[in-house]
């Protein structure tokens, strides 16, 4: 199992930028594949952004290419999540998500074993 807690969530105004961070604790992050979701208000969750156990396999929702990057930190066992041009659309729980078993990545949420508690995101407009 993958412990993993999400930081850096806030209110923030529209065009406002923030960074997400999920430390990993109990396997390193270079033997998963990690990925962030949202879930806004009313909505299911949805995929925003995946990265693969070498760093080189990426993929964005469509509603956040362009503005949000992942990236890791290997030494810190951490991931992030750099938001940018936020927009009141992007409000939501943020969650930090850990794939163990795939060999390539997904958007799948349900190949995804270990989540975290979640951190809010509130874009105002």
């Amino acid at each position: 199992q993958v412990q993993l807690v999400e930081s850096g969530g806030g209110l923030v105004q529209a065009g406002g930028s923030l960074r997400l961070a999920c430390a990993a604790s109990g396997r390193t992050l270079s033997s998963c594949i990690m990925g962030w979701f949202r879930q806004a208000p009313g909505k299911e969750r949805e995929f925003v952004a995946v990265i693969g156990r070498r760093g080189s396999s990426i993929r964005y929702g469509d509603s956040v290419k362009g503005r949000f990057t992942i990236s890791r930190d290997i030494a810190k066992n951490t991931v992030y999540l750099q938001m940018n041009s936020l927009k009141p659309e992007d409000t939501a729980v943020y969650y930090c998500a850990a794939d163990r078993s795939s060999v390539l990545v997904s958007t799948t949420q349900a190949n995804f074993d270990s989540w975290g508690q979640g951190t809010q995101v509130t874009v105002s407009s």
